[in-house]
């Protein structure tokens, strides 16, 4: 029996009838086209009592060879066979059971460190099983190949899995980051001999495997021992499997060098190392979740601590806060009645100012009132002397007509008498003089009753209240009272007055509205000098949808984007000192709003401004 399955070639030469024969085993071959169904090399040796016969071995291999030749009975050999496949037995179930711990470890803690081990374990195995065999004897027994190839990919794997979980257990990056950094390099190195495997340099791919498991062993070495003399106990732990593994190996090496005898000790000392190095890094890796809990108590003791501490910091400072509480609120309601006050004298300044614009507004139209009046009184205190002395001239000829008609003169004396009365007195004229007098007293007279009532309609005491009002008339109640500044700056007014009812809203506040924007309007005509000579102030009203629209237009002066903006701004003002107060249009536009109103103006500098004014039909209750 020739104790080394990953032989490429074997040839057994046996003397038989004079001649030599050969009995050729190869691993590139069917498992199952052997004699001996067994993963080592056996052949027949037939040697008669009391003879010597001489045998012939031949064999090839890519790598280092070591040739364990052992012979027997077939009793013995056997026996030999059935010892073996017990061990292997007995350390796959270790590695199982390793396999399966660990990994329900891992779906427990979800700690990859686990999974990392798992997949060591696994390849570490299949490393075992493929050098002495056995998954080409039981894996891939009708591929040849691929058990060629798992000699080094295996190995290969097993060393990444092991780089990797090296890292992860012994955390070198955090503890050793710069051994840490030589790990990937190692990993580089293990996978650079699996890529040689797998495209057919079997030879470079060994010397590849060799360099790779010395460094790794070297680098192993030097950062667990440096862990451990940080006083971190799993690596005391790894370190004492990571030797027992080692020490296996060197031995098992040993004795394929002839070293060390060939014997039972020594033939599976690989494998006691593996069961042990699984079993006492299944041991530190257990030993890492007593480190967790006991960290995970510390950190719970702290933290009930931490939080006893900023309980008793918390209820101290809830004292102080509710002190400091206590005493900001006796503030606080010192200071609202202040600021209670406060907005009480605001609101009666604000309701003072708004009263002030308006009879700022209403004393600057009070000369053009006064004028408007006087007209049409003068045509009344003018006709009534001559119309006094015609009422005594008619009283004087009722008199003589009938001192007249009492006499006893004949009646065509009487009606000479009168005729010629008549005529001194000029009676048709007389007629005429008196009709005339009092249609001018009739005119002057309703005029004047149209500008009170006009001042009356503008002047609406119910301002408070909501009413039902004719915008129409408000408009035409505004435009007399500015009329006489309209006549004397000689501005044409054109109206387009729609037809709709009257709508729901504060009829005093609005017309005050009106008169601010017609005033305006005005002012800004006599400060332009671009209009032609003519200025205009057009004014229209319509219904859309729910909306009352309220248009009112001029060709004067205009605005630029910067006064658009502070227009409604309280006190902002274009006229000069002593023309305005600045509070007009921010009356304007919170009386619209106070409608739930809008506001829009499209202006233009030197062509002209238009205000347009949104109001509900019927406002929300």
């Amino acid at each position: 029996t020739l104790e080394y399955p990953t032989l490429d070639l074997c040839e057994f030469y046996f003397p038989e009838k004079g001649y030599y024969h050969v009995a050729r085993l190869s691993d590139n071959n069917n498992f199952y086209d052997r004699k001996y169904k067994h993963q080592n090399l056996i052949f027949d040796v037939n040697i008669p009592t009391g003879k010597t016969l001489t045998y012939y071995l031949r064999v090839r291999s890519s790598e280092q060879m070591v040739l364990p030749l052992v012979i027997g009975t077939p009793k013995l050999i056997a026996e030999s066979a059935v010892r073996n496949e017990l061990l292997w037995g007995i350390l796959i179930g270790i590695l199982l059971v390793m396999i399966f711990y660990n990994l329900f470890v891992y779906f427990s803690t979800r700690d990859k460190s686990y999974l990392l081990y798992v997949v060591y374990i696994t390849f570490i195995g299949l490393t075992q099983t493929t050098l002495s065999g056995y998954t080409y004897k039981y894996l891939f027994f009708n591929q040849p190949d691929l058990f060629n190839k798992g000699v080094i990919i295996f190995p290969g794997l097993a060393g990444v899995a092991g780089m990797l979980f090296i890292q992860s257990f012994l955390h070198t990056k955090e503890r050793t980051p710069r051994i840490n950094k030589f790990f990937p390099l190692i990993i580089a190195l293990y996978c650079m001999a699996i890529v040689f495997r797998i495209i057919g340099y079997d030879h470079w791919s060994y010397r590849m495997i060799d360099i790779s498991a010395l460094s790794g062993t070297v680098l192993t070495y030097v950062a667990a021992i440096t862990i451990s003399m940080q006083g971190y106990r799993p690596a005391r732990l790894f370190l004492i499997g990571w030797t027992v593994f080692f020490s296996g190996i060197v031995l098992f090496v040993l004795r394929n060098f002839g070293i060390l005898p060939y014997n039972d000790y020594t033939n599976y000392t690989m494998q006691v190392g593996t069961a042990f190095e699984v079993t006492i890094l299944s041991l530190a890796l257990a030993d890492r979740i007593n480190i967790f809990k006991a960290e995970k108590e510390k950190s719970q003791a702290e933290t009930v601590k931490a939080l006893q501490e900023n309980e008793r910091i918390i209820r101290e400072q809830n004292e102080i806060l509710e002190a400091k509480v206590h005493e900001r609120t006796v503030e606080l309601i010192a200071s609202n009645d202040e600021l209670h006050k406060t907005l009480i004298d605001l609101k009666e300044a604000e309701s003072q100012l708004v009263e002030s614009e308006k009879m700022a507004s209403l004393g600057q139209l009070t000369a053009g009132i006064a004028h408007e009046i006087n007209n049409p009184i003068n045509f009344v205190t003018s006709n009534v002397g001559p119309l006094k002395r015609d009422v005594e001239i008619l009283l004087d000829m009722i008199d003589t007509m009938e001192s007249v008609g009492l006499s006893d003169s004949p009646i065509q004396n009487k009606r000479d008498q009168i005729e010629d009365y008549k005529e001194d007195i000029d009676f048709d004229y007389l007629k005429i003089e008196i009709n005339s007098l009092l249609k001018g007293i009739g005119d002057g007279a309703s005029r004047t009753a149209e500008i009170i009532k006009g001042l009356r309609i503008f002047s609406r005491l119910d301002e408070d209240d909501l009413k039902y009002a004719d915008i129409n008339e408000g408009l035409d109640s505004t435009l007399v009272l500015v009329n006489n500044l309209i006549n004397n700056n000689k501005i044409e007014v054109i109206k387009n007055w729609g037809d709709f009812p009257a709508i729901e809203c504060y009829p005093g506040k609005l017309n005050q509205v009106f008169l601010n924007i017609i005033s305006n309007a005005i002012y800004a005509i006599n400060k332009n000098g671009n209009h032609n000579g003519q200025g205009i102030v057009k004014l229209s009203t319509e219904i859309e949808g729910t909306n009352l629209l309220v248009k009112i237009e001029d060709n004067g002066i205009g605005m630029d984007e910067n006064t658009k903006k502070k227009i409604f701004e309280p006190f902002f003002t274009t006229k000069d000192v002593g023309e305005g107060t600045g509070l007009g249009m921010s009356i304007t536009y919170n009386t619209v709003k106070r409608h739930n109103g809008n506001i829009y103006i499209n202006s233009t500098p030197t062509v002209g401004t238009e205000f347009i004014i949104e109001i509900p039909i019927r406002q929300k209750s």
